[in-house]
This record gives structure tokens, C-alpha cells and sequence, in this order.
């Protein structure tokens, strides 16, 4: 899967397009610190989070990109993944629903 289908096939809403990457798989998690230690290089973030520190954990942890599920996106956080060249999207479900969707990558 590549990060373009995130808004093609399951209908995310693109807030920021970067590049356009593989997706080798998936991982949830709000927390920041174990974000950073256990998600997947190239896999795709699906957070309630919605601050600049996600860029910087996203950056950190190399994903190919991050879903904002079932929470407002400040304008802040968009600015910010442009300025680091990562790709946002956002999800109006919450987590659970949002990865179901998806199913297994």
C-alpha cells in the first residue's frame, strides 16, 4: 500500500501530502515515548494526538505517514508536518474504526 491510498481508497482526509511512501504495516498508540521506541519504520500512525510533538515523533520514528483519528487538527500541527515534509491525514472515526477500515496491510 502506498500513503496515496490512505485518501483515495479509504477516504482520509489529506491535511498535508509530502511524498509518496510504502506502507509496511500499522501501529496505534497515543503515547509519545513509546511511539518514538516501537512504530515501525514506513509503517502509518493512527493517533488521537493532535500537537506538534506527533511531527517530531513521527520524524524521529521514520513512519510513512500520520492519521489524526476523531479530533480536530490545529493548524499548528499542519504547518508543521509541511515544514518537516511528513504526511497528515485525518480520519472523523475514531481509532479503532479507522484501522478497521483498513484492515491488515
Amino acid at each position: 500500500m502506498k500513503t496515496t491510498d490512505l485518501s483515495i481508497k479509504y477516504g482520509f482526509t489529506t491535511l498535508n501530502f509530502a511524498k509518496d511512501r510504502e506502507i509496511s504495516t500499522g501501529f496505534c498508540g497515543d503515547l509519545l515515548s513509546v511511539v518514538m521506541s516501537k512504530a515501525p519504520e514506513d509503517s502509518v500512525w493512527f493517533t488521537v494526538m493532535n500537537n506538534i510533538n506527533v511531527i517530531a515523533v513521527a520524524t524521529l520514528a521514520d513512519v510513512s505517514a500520520v492519521v489524526i483519528c476523531d479530533a480536530e487538527v490545529s493548524e499548528d500541527l499542519v504547518t508543521k508536518a509541511k515544514e518537516n515534509d511528513v504526511n497528515l491525514y485525518s480520519s472523523n472515526k475514531d481509532v479503532f474504526s479507522t484501522c478497521k477500515m483498513i484492515g491488515e496491510l
